[in-house]
């Protein structure tokens, strides 16, 4: 199935990794930040930070392993088929929007 533009509507394994390493070094990034900014910064809202980040690096290895596995790209819910452009935004997510409004 392809788009008006020609596009088609799946992410290829090469892309859905790329993507998946972005977020994972954009987020590294921001653990260096946060730990750079440690002398001046609120240590609970860098403890918070910090936790949230964590969170979704676990998504992002998770989302690695769907990947490997074959299921990346699929709800883990409904196992419908997650829009292309939801995986572009989010490459991690697990979920269709249905799903996720119901989580």
């Amino acid at each position: 199935m392809t788009t008006d533009m020609g596009r088609t509507q799946q992410l290829t394994k090469h892309e859905a990794r790329q993507r998946l390493e972005h977020e994972r070094n954009s987020r590294l990034a921001q653990l260096r930040a946060i730990e750079d900014s440690a002398p001046h910064a609120d240590r609970g809202l860098q403890d918070a930070q910090t936790a949230a980040i964590q969170r979704v690096l676990e998504e992002i290895d998770a989302a690695g392993s769907r990947l490997a596995d074959g299921s990346y790209g699929t709800c883990v819910n409904c196992r419908t088929a997650i829009p292309v452009e939801r995986l572009e935004i989010l490459p991690y997510v697990r979920f269709c929007v249905s799903c996720q409004q119901q989580a």
